[in-house]
């Protein structure tokens, strides 16, 4: 459960930093204050940050290859966030994307609308199956 809520926190500074420039550190700090995380979930937590805004360019091009319809700035600033995490967390952790893309579906229902969670599950089912064939990573 801990690293579900580490992951939601990460969700919350993503979206911050993405709608409104704040800065990744202040709203981990922020957010803890409110919501404290024990030290290896809170690890985690800024794991997901640094590494999503570290490679958001090549994620956001991985996004956009499986959504030729919805340009990322045109997404919900919710779903585009929830799938750069989860793509991060594919890509750069050792965790199992069905496990990631779960995850990301219940973020999608509980801060999406109600399309969210059936777009993030596709588009991130996409990736995971390309990702399985060996040819997503920067």
């Amino acid at each position: 459960m801990s690293r579900s809520l580490a992951r939601e926190t990460a969700f919350k500074v993503l979206f911050q930093v993405d709608l409104a420039g704040a800065s990744p550190r202040d709203a981990l700090q922020h957010l803890t204050a409110e919501t404290p995380l024990a030290d290896r979930y809170l690890a985690f937590a800024r794991e997901l940050i640094d590494k999503t805004l570290e490679h958001v360019k090549s994620i956001d091009g991985l996004i956009s290859k499986y959504s030729p319809e919805w340009s990322i700035s045109r997404m919900a600033t919710v779903d585009r966030n929830i799938m750069r995490m989860a793509v991060c967390e594919m890509l750069y952790t050792e965790i199992d994307p069905v496990v990631v893309i779960n995850e990301a579906v219940e973020l999608a229902k509980k801060y999406g609308d109600e399309n969210s969670s059936s777009f993030i599950n596709a588009i991130l089912d996409r990736i995971m199956g390309e990702k399985s064939e060996g040819f997503c990573r920067d």
